[in-house]
C-alpha cells in the first residue's frame, strides 16, 4: 500500500458528486463530510444507508442530492446489506467499491451485530459512522456513543449517565484490515484516510466525530470550531490502525509536543447538551484525557523518539 501525498483544498478535484442543496440542517459536519467524501471515493460507488440523517440529507423521494446509486435499508442490516451488494458486483466481474455510511445509532447499537459479522469475515467493503453522538433524526434520543453527562430527549435533567461505547477500539478487537478516527472538523485528513482506505482489501472503518448543533446546543456558525477542540484538547483522537499498528494522525500527533493540552472545559462551555455537569465531572473528564495522553508520550519515549 502506498501513501498518497496531503491533499491540500486546492488539490480536490473540481468534479462535485452531490447535487446543489440538500435538506441536512444550517450548520451541518456531516454535510462536508459528504461533499469531501465522495470526491476520495469517486462516481465508481454504490452506497447503503440505513435510516438516519443522511437518509433525510441525501433526499426525500422523488429528490436527490447524490449522483451515485444508494440503496437505502434498514437500522439492523447495514453491513449484511453491503456485504450481500458486494457479492453482487463480484459475480458479476465488477470492482465497484461499496461504501456502508451509517450513524452512531445504526452502528453502535442496531447494527452492531451485523457490523461485527461483516468484521469477522472481512468483507471488502468500506464502513463509516458519522458520529453525532445521539440519534439526531429521530429528536435526540441518546445512543450508545452520547457521552456521560450529556443531554439528551431521553435523559433531560442530569443527563447520560453510563460511559460512552469506544466503537472504534471494539472494531479494532476484531482484527480488521484497516480503523481510523476523523473529524468534521478535519476534512482533508478524513478525504486522504478514504484514499488510503480504497487501496485496501477486506474491512475498512472509518468512524467520524460529527458536530450536530440542534443537538449539541451550539451556534451554527461553530461547527468546524467546536471540532477542533474536541481534538485540539485531546478528547477526541485522531489515528489510524493498520495492520495492528496504531498511530496517531498529525492533528493529534501535534498534541504530544505541548506540555498541557487545551482545558477540556473550553470545549463543553460551547454546548448546552452539557449544562448539567457538575464541577467534579468536569475534573474526572479532563483526568482520563491526561492519563491517556500521558500514555501516550510514555510510549512515544519506549520507541525512542
Amino acid at each position: 500500500m502506498t501513501s498518497p501525498a496531503k491533499t491540500t483544498v486546492l488539490g480536490l478535484t473540481d468534479e462535485e458528486l452531490i447535487h446543489p442543496g440538500n435538506r441536512a440542517c444550517t450548520g451541518c459536519g456531516l454535510s462536508v463530510l459528504y461533499r469531501i467524501g465522495l470526491k476520495a471515493l469517486g462516481r465508481d460507488c454504490i452506497f447503503v444507508v440505513p435510516p438516519s440523517c443522511l437518509t433525510v440529507m441525501q433526499g426525500l423521494y422523488p429528490i436527490s442530492a447524490t449522483q451515485m446509486p444508494v440503496l437505502n435499508g434498514t437500522f439492523a442490516s447495514t453491513a449484511a446489506i453491503a456485504t450481500g451488494v458486494r457479492a453482487a458486483m463480484k459475480r458479476r466481474g465488477k470492482k465497484t467499491q461499496v461504501v456502508a455510511w451509517a450513524g452512531d445509532g445504526g452502528t453502535s447499537d442496531i447494527g452492531i451485530q451485523a457490523l461485527s459479522g461483516a468484521l469477522e469475515r472481512n468483507e471488502d467493503i468500506i464502513y463509516i459512522c458519522y458520529d453525532n453522538e445521539a440519534y439526531m433524526n429521530t429528536g435526540v434520543q441518546r445512543s450508545g456513543t452520547t457521552p456521560r453527562g450529556g443531554l439528551t430527549t431521553t435523559t433531560p435533567y442530569t443527563g447520560k449517565q453510563e460511559q460512552s461505547k469506544n466503537v472504534p477500539e471494539i472494531v479494532a478487537a476484531h482484527n480488521p484490515a484497516y480503523v481510523a478516527t476523523c473529524s468534521a472538523s478535519f476534512p482533508l485528513d478524513f478525504h486522504d484516510k478514504l484514499l488510503r482506505a480504497k487501496e485496501i482489501k477486506g474491512l475498512k472503518y472509518l468512524h467520524i466525530q460529527t458536530p450536530c448543533p440542534p443537538g449539541w446546543g451550539c451556534d451554527e456558525r461553530m461547527t468546524i470550531e467546536i471540532g477542533r477542540m474536541a481534538v485540539e484538547c485531546g478528547l477526541f483522537d485522531l489515528y489510524e490502525i493498520i495492520d495492528g499498528t496504531k498511530r496517531l494522525s498529525e492533528p493529534s500527533e501535534r498534541l504530544l509536543n505541548k506540555k498541557q493540552l487545551r482545558p477540556l472545559q473550553d470545549y463543553l462551555a460551547l454546548q448546552t447538551r452539557f449544562a448539567a455537569l457538575t464541577e467534579e465531572q468536569v475534573a474526572g473528564m479532563q483526568k482520563r484525557i491526561d492519563e491517556r495522553w500521558k500514555c501516550y508520550r510514555e510510549a512515544l519515549k519506549e520507541e525512542g523518539q
